[in-house]
């Protein structure tokens, strides 16, 4: 990317570019709708509902997290996860921004 095209680029654009990335995968789709119907649960409880590895799931978990769109609390030998709020808020806006345009 040039210095010209860089430039162009604002910080809402990389932010949104950010979240679609995250929500790119139908299981992190599951993660999110599940997360959003609780308050908090803890990742052992989505395992239980998906076909899929523990180890597969942690690492949508941790996109997700990298993402901003959850967060986990630690407790060995269990991690909670929730909807981060803010950063939800932010990505449903700057969607609706970039879908409206």
């Amino acid at each position: 990317m040039t210095t010209t095209q860089s430039a162009a680029i604002t910080a809402s654009m990389a932010k949104t570019a950010r979240y679609a990335k995250a929500l790119s995968h139908p299981v992190r789709i599951f993660i999110l709708n599940f997360l959003s119907q609780r308050s908090c649960c803890y990742s052992g409880d989505m395992a239980e509902e998906l076909p899929i590895a523990r180890s597969t799931l942690s690492e949508h978990l941790n996109e997700l997290k990298r993402a901003g769109l959850i967060q986990g609390e630690i407790k060995p030998p269990y991690i909670k996860y929730c909807i981060n709020k803010p950063n939800w808020e932010e990505a449903k806006q700057l969607f609706t921004d970039f879908f409206i345009k």
